[in-house]
């Protein structure tokens, strides 16, 4: 469609145009040979999705970027990975890694298994496992003894149906697209993708309770943060932690701006261990 300043454009509030840029730029820029998702479910911008890993990767070199670690001895946490399964495909293609990505919702974990047998380039670098506890961040799908270099996770950040069903009608109307009903029924988001009870700060301090309660889990342990006001409840529930290192990275998506909060409870020569490749003998 043409764009009111001049060129083509896509309609962003088609679903099934929104999919179908996804596709193609997993394809393009990530060697992401199939990739969908089930109706109804979240359809997650890939270049903000791409920017938080990059920036991830920025925190675990310390802004080197020689020093970025890369490889499948890298373990990335995606809390909540969801059945487009975006993190795990991007990061495993840029950088190597290998993930673990969990879900409460075992049609999204059973979608992104089929996500990653589909495509062989991630073979073996992505496992998908279920979180039967629903109220849960860490406890039930990390495996004794394992531990990752990295956690990341987009956490639902309203705080019921209605907040986020008016929040998605404020989009779509910003966007100037079609019938909201029909945008919000096809890429809307499922109930544990957009809301849970107190929101995005009761979710995210909650993953810092969990956090301290198993501290070496991770080198750094990340989150995004939407809203600026779930800022101050959030940095004071790491400061009750007693997180040694807490880091607000900024990034910005066309006129959207958000945040990853980081925090670690190693000191900086043990991150440095953790984060160094062994050399084989």
């Amino acid at each position: 469609m043409p764009h009111p300043l001049g060129g083509d454009t896509i309609d962003f509030a088609d679903p099934d145009g929104v999919k179908m840029l996804n596709r193609a730029l997993l394809k393009l820029h990530y060697s992401v040979a199939h990739w969908d998702i089930p109706r109804g479910y979240l359809c997650p911008p890939i270049p903000s999705r791409a920017d938080y890993l990059h920036y991830a990767a920025d925190l675990l070199s310390e802004g080197v970027a020689a020093a970025i670690p890369r490889g499948a001895a890298v373990a990335v946490l995606d809390i909540g990975t969801g059945a487009n399964c975006v993190y795990p495909l991007i990061g495993s293609h840029e950088y190597g890694w290998s993930f673990v990505g969990t879900d409460v919702d075992p049609v999204a974990v059973d979608w992104a298994s089929q996500l990653v047998a589909k495509n062989p380039t991630v073979a073996g670098k992505i496992e998908c496992r279920l979180q039967p506890a629903k109220d849960a961040i860490f406890k039930n799908v990390v495996r004794p003894g394992e531990t990752f270099a990295l956690s990341i996770c987009n956490p639902p950040f309203h705080a019921s149906a209605a907040e986020a069903s008016a929040g998605t009608l404020r989009k779509l109307k910003n966007l100037g697209g079609g019938k909201p009903a029909k945008a919000v029924l096809n890429f809307g988001g499922q109930s544990n993708e957009l809301w849970c009870p107190g929101g995005e700060e009761t979710f995210v301090r909650r993953m810092i309770g969990e956090s301290a309660g198993r501290p070496e889990l991770c080198v750094w342990f990340t989150t995004l943060v939407s809203k600026r006001g779930s800022l101050p409840a959030i940095y004071r529930e790491l400061g009750k932690a007693r997180a040694i290192d807490v880091r607000t990275l900024v990034m910005f998506a066309g006129q959207k701006q958000s945040r990853i909060v980081a925090w670690t409870f190693l000191p900086e020569a043990e991150r440095r261990r953790r984060l160094t490749p062994r050399k084989s003998r």
